[in-house]
């Protein structure tokens, strides 16, 4: 049986901020961006009232993993890139990042649609294979 996916969601009026606990990488940058807002020493440790809906799209679209997303209330779209372009950025010691849309292909076959920010694992060490889970961090990989 497939494990669950867990999502919280957060709200700023319409606004709602979504967070993936398995996809995040702890890179901190919402936490270094808006602490107002991010605080993992609290329960919530989301507060997205202590911002506003445009520092709060800035942030989340700088989230390397895809992690935290957003959506509005009554809005069908989707807010995620869905753009045709992909883009790959690397993160200096850390993940590759991938922005757009892309079919990610397992060893056995299996293929998976990703959307939005996907970072792929570069050091080798992650346990989530081919993405990142953060384990660059903990055998300080450079490159």
């Amino acid at each position: 049986m497939a494990e669950r996916e867990i999502v919280k969601e957060y709200a700023n009026g319409d606004f709602i901020v979504v967070w993936k606990p398995k996809k995040c990488i702890h890179s901190a940058i919402c936490v270094n961006t808006l602490p107002k807002v991010y605080d993992p020493d609290k329960k919530p440790w989301i507060e997205p009232k202590n911002a506003s809906i445009d520092e709060l799209k800035s942030q989340i679209d700088k989230c390397p993993s895809g992690a935290l997303t957003y959506y509005i209330k009554g809005e069908t779209e989707n807010l995620e890139d869905m753009s045709d372009n992909t883009r790959v950025e690397v993160m200096a010691n850390g993940p590759l990042l991938v922005h757009g849309t892309l079919e990610v292909k397992d060893a056995s076959g299996k293929t998976e649609s990703k959307s939005g920010v996907t970072a792929l694992c570069r050091c080798g060490a992650s346990d989530n294979k081919p993405y990142c889970d953060g384990a660059h961090k903990k055998i300080d990989f450079a490159g």
